[in-house]
């Protein structure tokens, strides 16, 4: 709503979703959604048919918008000549479109022909995107991909009568071929080369052809979105699309590296915007409620419970996953679920996070001049170009996230999560906003950021992290003041604060305050100068305040469960991220 300090947010309604049985029709849930805001503003918005618009006075509205990650999102196949080339700049362009990706082929992924053709036959795509070839090239590898694709007739998921949309993205060369191959038992779309060249990756057209494809085919025949479609003059988005645009727009126009994450029931969505270079990817497999146990099958129980301050038996705990993994809705009952659920959200944090940056690097297959230095330090293509020391800004999206009773609790597992370095402001969704807000960006830029800054984003503060540089011997044990950190707030107080190895202290700085402060680590030790190298600069504060950690990089848990349970303690008292009752009671002390 527009106010006299420009655009504002004002109201909330949540319903569970009616895609499935025995509703099978999402505007029901859109609906109910609607009347609840209804009931909070007294303005009217609904009709018998469909939500009202223009708006007239308190009776409808000027524009209605809405994303969509219901029935499992847009699930594709990709497949491509080489798997590390076309493939997997195929796979960016889908992740970059939003879509879940089921299966990535390709002709050297180690499969034999038989067993390429089983995996694409007995998955239901909603789409497969097809990609090899430089232009120019040889189009017999093409070819062979799209007559495994054609000899395994994959079925769509979603809509039994109607042919499955296949865009092919390769060597333009081989489209005649491709089209006589395809073309008669799939819906065909071609668009650019991904890869014309080896020195290029144009993702764009493959994008907008998924986009397109996504709404003709694929929504339309999703139960009640041929209504819903009727509702909103702008194309539905996948979340995932939606939510990346948003922190792109952020990032472009604060020109900074943003790291986003969307974790939600089904799917953890990692963005990032690295020196202008965008790239989203989708853990299909890790999710917080249909998804939790593959979370608890990537990482392992033992990953999960040294997250958890207090004893569990292992047989208590898989089945407290597999409990939420049948029963999605339902929430934690007790505190000792509640910081089940968040030692999960960490992992898959990790898990999502270790994904995106195996596909946020350089074009592999690229021709480049290497330094000698290079080469003695065997510097590969293979590693991502993301280094944290110069992330400034980490922000999280999605339920677990956006609905934590403290905000400390997201905090700590975000810097968990993902463990930033040097200097880096966190931030979070304050109502699961950031899907909707990514599509409104498409039509009103302007009332999109204005809520985004002031209704949106709750400022949590800002981390100091220094990172390890030298990796410690075995059996050193590290101690001693790895930081120290001096300076004055805009209030005029001064800060002074020393943190040893293992601490995490925190500041209250209050969101509206900042300091101008000076940074000085220990030797071997780096907050984005340089190890050892002092730092000035300033620091936002917020509602968790600025955060001194120094648990190390990687972060180190103590293998020994005793002494395990005590860091954990310590660091979630450093928080207040739980009751102080419950901290002494999982620790047995005052």
């Amino acid at each position: 709503m527009k106010k006299s300090e420009g655009y504002r947010f004002v109201a909330s309604g949540e319903a569970p979703t009616t895609v499935e049985a025995p509703y099978e029709d999402v505007t029901l849930g859109v609906r109910n959604a609607i009347r609840e805001i209804e009931e909070l503003t007294g303005h009217t918005l609904l009709s018998e048919e469909q939500v009202i618009s223009p708006c007239k006075g308190n009776v409808g509205c000027d524009l209605y918008i809405t994303t969509s990650s219901a029935g499992g999102g847009l699930q594709m196949i990709v497949a491509g000549v080489i798997k590390t080339m076309s493939t997997e700049s195929a796979e960016r362009a889908a992740l970059g479109a939003g879509a879940i990706v089921m299966s990535a082929i390709a002709t050297d992924d180690d499969r034999r022909p038989h067993e390429r053709i089983s995996i694409v036959r007995h998955l239901r795509p909603d789409m497969i995107l097809v990609a090899g070839g430089t232009d120019g090239g040889t189009i017999d590898l093409v070819c062979t991909i799209a007559e495994t694709i054609a000899t395994a007739e994959p079925k769509a998921r979603l809509g039994a009568g109607y042919e499955l949309p296949v865009i092919y993205a390769g060597n333009k060369d081989a489209r005649e071929r491709v089209k006589e191959i395809l073309g008669s038992k799939f819906e065909l779309k071609i668009v650019d080369n991904i890869r014309p060249t080896l020195e290029v990756e144009n993702s764009e057209p493959a994008r907008e052809a998924v986009h397109e494809l996504f709404m003709e085919h694929v929504m339309s025949h999703a139960p009640g979105y041929d209504r819903l479609m009727k509702w909103t003059p702008i194309p539905i988005m996948p979340t995932p699309a939606a939510e990346g645009r948003m922190f792109r727009d952020l990032a472009e126009q604060r020109k900074i590296n943003v790291i986003g994450v969307g974790l939600g029931g089904a799917t953890t969505n990692v963005y990032s915007v690295y020196d202008e270079k965008f790239v989203r990817t989708v853990s299909a497999n890790l999710g917080m409620s249909y998804s939790i146990c593959n979370v608890l099958k990537e990482t392992g129980i033992n990953n999960i419970r040294r997250w958890i301050p207090f004893n569990i038996d292992e047989i208590a705990l898989r089945n407290l996953l597999r409990n939420k993994m049948i029963r999605p809705t339902t929430i934690p009952e007790t505190l000792d679920e509640l910081v089940v659920e968040h030692a999960v959200a960490r992992e898959a944090l990790r898990l999502g996070f270790r994904h995106h940056k195996s596909l946020a690097r350089g074009l592999r297959g690229v021709r480049r001049q290497r330094e000698l230095s290079e080469i003695f330090e065997q510097k590969m293509e293979t590693e991502t170009y993301i280094d944290m020391l110069r992330v400034n800004l980490l922000a999280g999206t999605g339920g677990l996230l956006s609905h934590a009773p403290r905000r400390a609790q997201t905090a700590l597992i975000l810097l968990d999560g993902f463990q930033p370095e040097g200097i880096t402001r966190l931030a979070q969704d304050s109502v699961f906003m950031i899907p909707h807000l990514g599509v409104l960006s498409t039509v009103h830029a302007q009332a999109a950021l204005q809520v985004f800054e002031k209704d949106c984003l709750v400022r949590l503060g800002t981390c100091i992290s220094p990172k390890t540089c030298e990796v410690p011997k075995e059996g050193e044990v590290r101690e001693g003041v790895v930081v120290t950190v001096e300076g004055r707030t805009t209030e005029g107080a001064s800060i002074h604060e020393e943190a040893r190895f293992g601490e995490i202290k925190r500041l209250l700085l209050d969101e509206k305050e900042s300091a101008e402060v000076e940074v000085a680590p220990a030797e071997g030790f780096d907050v984005g100068a340089g190890p050892g190298e002092l730092l000035r600069t300033r620091v936002e504060g917020g509602v968790v305040g600025v955060i001194i950690d120094c648990r190390g990089r990687p972060l180190e848990i103590s293998q020994d469960d005793t002494q395990r349970r005590k860091q954990l303690i310590a660091w979630l008292r450093a928080f207040e991220a739980y009751p102080e009752e419950a901290l002494n009671t999982y620790g047995g002390m005052a």
